[in-house]
């Protein structure tokens, strides 16, 4: 494990450099105020007079179209969303200039294949472990989310040094910054998102709601029980893993867990967790969404309205108005 912080850092690898961040959503926007607090000369890249080029004026940052935020830029990031990226590249790449540096924060368009960049560029990858205002907000605070690093094209010689420049500037080091590559960050991320993070804890929580409703207790009792507390739980695996929250919880609870919990998830569910894993790692699942995107995400759209008219969010929306400090930005 190679771990990287503020004092491995090489000052001179992006002094003076002009920095053209491409986009202004949740990453975009972190990063690039978090760059000009950090000192750098910074860009955002953003269509003309759109909602991005009007937050990014009001929040004091200079703006221009992609293609002229591209020129005589140092470092180039490709914060727009991933399928957006190759057109964006497409779009620009005339105008990065030899020996510049694009940088991504998710190496989904360059371990796919979908960018395929000029030998004359360099190639890397800093990505925050956590949403982007989140990076912001640890930053503003004095803090940092972590980072993952990597190089997937060193033309100059020195772009791992950018890079790590880079995450520098955004609060990364502060966190640490973990030595990766462009597929380990690729694959587990999407492995991550699909089988843990988000598919496999909100149909987990939606199913054991659906389990009490339909054994007829209260909606708003299983709510609680399956999804608001869930933060609790969370909170206490975040600070200090498995441990403290068995450190924190009942002991009834603690002998449920250890005793139910493996018949919930079991060797089926880590079967097809295996599944799943291959599907990423053998470039189904990016064909896939390559192509549902291309075909104007019917299926997509079909799905995403079905999670979101669920019975469940409909309760959760009535008990969450009842507690408007929810939406408090806090770390």
């Amino acid at each position: 494990m190679k771990l990287y912080s503020h004092k491995d850092v090489d000052r001179k690898a992006l002094r003076g450099a002009r920095i053209a961040v491409m986009g202004y959503g949740s990453q975009g926007r972190a990063h690039a105020l978090n760059l000009k607090d950090s000192g750098f000369d910074v860009v955002v890249g953003v269509r003309k007079g759109g909602a991005g080029w009007k937050k990014a004026k009001k929040d004091g940052l200079a703006v221009a179209e992609p293609s002229k935020a591209a020129q005589g830029a140092d470092l180039i990031a490709f914060l727009v969303p991933d399928l957006a990226q190759k057109s964006l590249y497409e779009s620009i790449q005339s105008e990065l200039e030899p020996g510049s540096t694009i940088l991504f924060a998710h190496g989904f368009n360059i371990h796919f294949k979908q960018i395929k960049p000029r030998k004359d560029l360099d190639v890397v990858l800093i990505a925050p472990k956590g949403p982007g205002d989140l990076v912001r907000r640890q930053y503003q605070q004095g803090r940092g989310v972590p980072c993952l690093i990597a190089v997937a094209q060193d033309a100059t010689g020195n772009a791992h040094a950018k890079a790590l420049s880079y995450a520098d500037g955004i609060g990364g080091t502060r966190g640490g910054v973990l030595e990766t590559t462009f597929a380990e960050e690729t694959e587990t991320d999407l492995f991550g998102e699909q089988a843990v993070l988000c598919g496999g804890a909100t149909e987990l929580v939606v199913r054991g709601w659906e389990t009490l409703v339909e054994a007829g207790y209260q909606p708003e009792v299983a709510y609680y029980e399956c999804l608001h507390e869930l933060k609790l739980i969370v909170d206490l695996l975040h600070e200090g893993g498995i441990t403290k929250m068995h450190e924190f919880i009942s002991e009834t609870a603690k002998y449920g867990d250890l005793t139910r919990g493996p018949r919930i998830v079991d060797a089926r569910v880590k079967k097809e967790m295996r599944k799943v894993l291959g599907e990423i790692q053998t470039g189904k699942f990016a064909r896939q969404w390559i192509k549902e995107n291309a075909g104007g995400r019917k299926r997509y759209e079909k799905l995403l309205k079905r999670d979101i008219e669920h019975p469940i969010e409909k309760v959760g929306a009535n008990l969450r108005a009842r507690m408007p400090w929810l939406n408090d930005k806090r770390a």
